[in-house]
């Protein structure tokens, strides 16, 4: 054995800290912006994705790559937590109550009035000036 290949282990060091980043990044994304977030997210993870088609560097395209695909992730994970904040699970932006009535009137409609599965049913959630 000539030598220990840090590469793999550099790789997923740097994966684990790109998700521990990402997730503040999602809930403070939602708070601030809504799902308008989402292009952010979008634009950013098709010029990482293509940045890690051309780079030279395995190392470097293989990092360039969790970042294009944790964004595509992000855009799922803004939705869900908008439904998190609908819950009551994470805060209300409260100058975007408007947006949070849209959302939970179209969710509402679309889902039945309940989550699947037995979760927590959207019937008994109001968005007031309290809020």
């Amino acid at each position: 054995m000539d030598a220990i290949n840090l590469e793999g282990l550099a790789i997923g060091l740097v994966t684990f800290l790109i998700i521990g980043v990402f997730h503040p990044l999602v809930i403070k994304g939602e708070y601030y912006f809504g799902s308008r977030i989402n292009w952010a997210f979008l634009l950013a993870g098709i010029a990482a994705l293509a940045a890690a088609l051309f780079s030279g560097s395995l190392f470097w395209s293989g990092i360039l790559a969790v970042v294009a695909f944790s964004c595509f992730w992000s855009i799922l994970e803004v939705n869900h937590q908008t439904r998190r904040v609908l819950k009551g699970w994470f805060p209300m932006n409260p100058a975007r109550k408007d947006y949070y009535r849209k959302k939970l009137e179209k969710m509402q409609k679309k889902e039945a009035c309940a989550f699947h599965n037995g979760q927590t049913s959207l019937t008994n959630i109001s968005i007031t000036e309290e809020t």
